[in-house]
């Protein structure tokens, strides 16, 4: 894993200055200068005070990621050149065309319904807007204005333009204006610009990260602010193949990532028919080089996350497709161990009997799994034959009553519980490790299972506990996802802090 995350200042002023830094650290002998060349192999000479910049510049090169300073530069001009800036100012009272576009498309920072609408009503008050502004009339699915400005300008296929500097196709790709816009309309459009030039995979690097949002994500759509928020294309599957058939390359790891929170696997079904997990990687990977997954890593993530998350249908899928099941994931187990590790035992024994590696016998996995799958038989005899289990379980996982609620499992909720796990401890629901992050009543307020919460109140759960990430109480959260039933179960027994208090119950996820 790279020491130095590049998503925290992608700029080569600053890697330059931080290379600097480090020279003048090595040749002062400062301790902490030479452990980061040792960490990176990094030969410091006979006379550390000759140590060249070069040698600094390869240190940071690595704790980047990267096998050499010029591959971080090359990297750092593709972002340059690629990087789309998600937020953009809203645009000026003259240019309508440039608001709408800003309006009707997903930009993955602040999406949702509201903003659509807000573009319908612009588009209705001025519904001349698309006639000279191709990434308008894309974006508004507007076959004829199309159509009319490419006969007249070919090369408005692959011009940039509008508030995120998009060519036309991505505004296609990315607009959600209207969930009943004619499939043929949308498929017309795109083949006209496929026509003209347009590149079947263009992709942005959103705020300078380095998975590249395609327009195969586009059309995919979703992602962490759910379905709601950020919907699919209303053509996803036609569209995406279009693009497919065009040359868009199937391995594309922003798009498993949007699509991986959901159990629904009809992205992976057709990436999969056009050589998903396979090949080189594309033009992507040969653009930013080690900083972006290989395919066959990719497709490694992807069933680590099904594991975590119980979708052993994607296993199923994952495993009928040849992703490998033997090799250890990044965590350093193997899929099955890691699967006994999320107390997922169906998938434990669909990885084995497809010729994974059994886990080693652990009766604290054991007893972790048959508390997650509320079997209070098998937790007994366990229990009985390993006296300190339970307490060697506490001591693993801290976190595992989060990791239930997170799943909405009640009856593991309440037979965790009696094992001594601490109902107020911090955990993390999105995977089985042990980051302390929120508690179990935070997500059960997330999810909007009122059920859960009046059970995990009256296990002991403290409603005026803080997440570690947000400050949020789960009260915060209720309010935040808009479960309304939720808030008026924890607003009478959540303290909140008087008005100008510095208090942070209110602060959301």
């Amino acid at each position: 894993m790279p020491a130095v995350s590049l998503s925290d200042n992608p700029h080569l002023g600053y890697l330059r200055n931080r290379a600097r830094e480090l020279q003048r650290g090595v040749r002062r002998g400062d301790p902490d200068a030479l452990r980061r060349l040792a960490d990176q192999r990094v030969d410091v000479p006979g006379e550390p005070t000759a140590f060249p910049l070069s040698g600094a510049q390869l240190t940071v090169a690595r704790e980047c990621g990267f096998a050499s300073w010029p591959r971080l530069r090359r990297y750092l001009d593709v972002v340059a050149q690629y990087r789309w800036d998600a937020a953009p100012e809203p645009a000026g009272a003259g240019d309508v065309a440039g608001e709408f576009c800003r309006l009707a498309c997903l930009t993955y920072a602040n999406d949702g319904p509201v903003r659509w609408q807000r573009a319908r009503d612009l588009l209705a008050e001025h519904p001349t807007v698309t006639r000279d502004s191709v990434w308008a009339a894309a974006a508004a699915v507007d076959v004829a204005a199309v159509r009319a400005q490419l006969a007249a300008e070919p090369a408005l296929a692959r011009r940039r333009g509008g508030p995120y500097q998009w060519r036309p196709l991505f505004y296609l790709a990315y607009s959600r204006l209207d969930p009943a816009v004619p499939v043929g309309a949308v498929l017309e459009i795109a083949r006209l610009l496929l026509d003209n030039g347009a590149d079947p995979d263009e992709g942005y690097l959103w705020n300078g990260l380095p998975t590249p949002f395609t327009l195969l994500t586009g059309a995919f759509g979703e992602g962490e602010q759910g379905p709601e928020r950020q919907p699919r294309h209303p053509h996803s599957l036609a569209l995406a193949r279009l693009l497919l058939d065009a040359g868009a390359n199937p391995s594309d790891g922003q798009t498993l990532y949007n699509r991986m929170f959901r159990p629904d696997d009809d992205h992976l079904a057709l990436l999969f028919e056009y050589g998903l997990g396979v090949g080189d990687g594309g033009v992507w990977k040969r653009r930013l080089g080690e900083a972006l997954e290989s395919p066959a890593d990719m497709m490694r993530g992807q069933l680590a996350w099904a594991i975590d998350h119980d979708f052993l249908d994607r296993v199923r899928l994952l495993v009928r497709h040849g992703v490998d099941i033997v090799s250890p994931l990044d965590d350093g187990r193997t899929p099955a161990a890691r699967a006994a590790w999320s107390a997922r035992r169906a998938i434990v024994e669909f990885l084995v009997a497809h010729g994974a590696p059994a886990p080693d016998p652990d009766p604290v996995d054991d007893l972790i799994g048959a508390a997650m799958a509320a079997d209070r038989p098998a937790v007994r005899r366990l229990v009985d034959a390993y006296p300190e289990v339970a307490e060697q379980a506490r001591q693993r996982r801290p976190g595992l009553l989060v990791w239930a609620a997170a799943d909405g499992r009640r009856e593991a909720v309440a037979l965790i519980a009696e094992l001594g796990f601490d109902v107020n401890a911090l955990g993390r629901g999105d995977t089985p490790g042990e980051t302390p992050w929120n508690t179990a009543l935070h997500e059960a307020a997330a999810s909007g299972d009122l059920d859960l919460a009046r059970a995990l109140l009256a296990l002991g759960a403290d409603p005026d506990i803080t997440d570690a990430r947000f400050a949020g109480t789960p009260l915060g959260w209720a309010r935040h996802f808009e479960r309304q039933a939720m808030v008026e179960l924890l607003e009478p027994v959540t303290t909140e802090p008087p008005p100008g208090d510095d208090g942070s119950t209110g602060s959301t996820p």
